[in-house]
């Protein structure tokens, strides 16, 4: 049984769950950046509507293939392009607790909150915290674990620290290897 040439378009595109209609937006998108899976989920099926648009406004004149690219070019850069309107309406209409307050540029949005939240001293207690740990984690390594672990920091690579610290490869790997061991790591978590 013969199909017609809008059938045989219909089945090469749609064959194998939209496979080509998908690898045809795939090489679109590949243009732009920042796309999640949703997003890219979203263009398919916006794909899916402008196929239908294309089908019924092609006129034989040029490849369909062509013709489908440039309907869904078009499409998804106007889509991109009300997006990305649409995140810049939110953002102006976002306003920073820093944003000044009245005649005075010295009293600010925060300020004018009520809140008992301070914001510093969380910060400060959380790095106290953090350093506590890590003063106990280095009050149980030994003076060659403090060094390797110092030269470590700087991105030193294992062979300079062992040529710096005259230590051979096994005495470098037992010093990591304590140093990661869990009795000593737990404490910094």
């Amino acid at each position: 049984m013969g199909y017609s040439k809008m059938e045989q378009i219909l089945i090469t595109y749609y064959a194998d769950n939209a496979r080509k209609l998908h690898r045809t937006v795939d090489r679109i998108l590949l243009r732009f950046g920042g796309l999640s899976n949703k997003d890219v989920d979203d263009f398919y099926s916006l794909a899916n509507e402008t196929f239908v648009y294309a089908m019924k406004r092609y006129d034989g004149e040029q490849s369909f293939d062509g013709f489908l690219y440039s309907c869904l070019s078009n499409k998804i850069k106007s889509e991109i392009t009300r997006r990305n309107r649409e995140k810049r309406k939110s953002d102006r209409m976002a306003l920073s607790l820093d944003a000044p307050v009245g005649d005075s540029e010295n009293y600010t949005l925060g300020e004018a909150i009520a809140d008992s939240f301070d914001m510093e001293g969380e910060a400060f207690r959380e790095l106290d915290a953090v350093a506590y740990k890590l003063e106990r984690y280095l009050a149980m390594l030994s003076r060659k674990q403090k060094e390797v672990l110092e030269l470590l920091s700087f991105c030193y690579k294992a062979a300079e620290i062992q040529e710096a610290l005259h230590m051979t490869k096994k005495e470098y790997a037992d010093a990591l290897e304590n140093m990661r061991s869990y009795e000593k790591i737990r404490i910094l978590l």
